[in-house]
């Protein structure tokens, strides 16, 4: 069996790096250009003296969806509201885990327009932490938001999703990593104490 040079491969496998580097960055730039996966920013906590636009009304529509390997019932209690600028407004997802063991749940928020991301601002959200779920659980998610008036006029609707993804596996690893970790200090600090 004859061996070739290594280059040509040696450029394929830095392509394929370079291009799995950069992925993320170019699904970014085609979201925006597209018009969809808007991103909303964190926790807003300036609240206090927010300019209300008494004329101005957007509706806000709500999508519950959840990830291939997931069945659980995710929703919104309310389809879709009326918000006057500058005004919060509450809201509530409800999801239930119908399986027979404990979960933990993640929610990631998608904002259309996407032009509209950067005025949609939530007070509090479900999607900020983590969602603990016990076996047959039941639970309401609550949503505090506001639209800032310096959206843009030409935007009548926006469409707030949430994508809930069962996080637990991802826990249970770190939990047993930090579990045979501890074993293993176990070990070794009863191993330096018996000499």
């Amino acid at each position: 069996m004859q061996i070739g040079r290594p280059a040509p491969l040696l450029a394929v496998c830095a392509l394929m790096f370079g291009f799995g580097f950069l992925l993320v960055p170019l699904y970014s730039v085609f979201c925006e250009w597209a018009g969809i996966n808007g991103k909303t920013a964190g926790i807003y906590e300036n609240v206090d003296a927010l300019p209300v636009i008494e004329d101005r009304i957007v509706k806000v529509q709500f999508v519950g969806n959840h990830n291939a390997n997931l069945s659980w019932p995710f929703k919104p209690n309310q389809a879709q509201v009326k918000v006057q600028v500058g005004v919060q407004k509450k809201i509530t997802f409800t999801v239930v885990n119908p399986t027979n063991s404990d979960v933990v749940a993640q929610a990631v928020p998608s904002v259309a327009p996407s032009e509209a991301a950067p005025h949609l601002h939530k007070i509090e959200c479900f999607c900020f932490n983590q969602q603990p779920l016990t076996a047959g659980q039941v639970k309401e998610m609550p949503l505090v938001f506001f639209i800032d008036s310096d959206l843009p006029k030409h935007i009548k609707k926006i469409t707030l999703s949430y994508t809930l993804f069962d996080v637990t596996p991802r826990l249970s690893k770190r939990v047993a990593v930090s579990s045979s970790i501890k074993r293993q200090e176990q070990f070794a600090l009863a191993h330096i104490s018996s000499k």
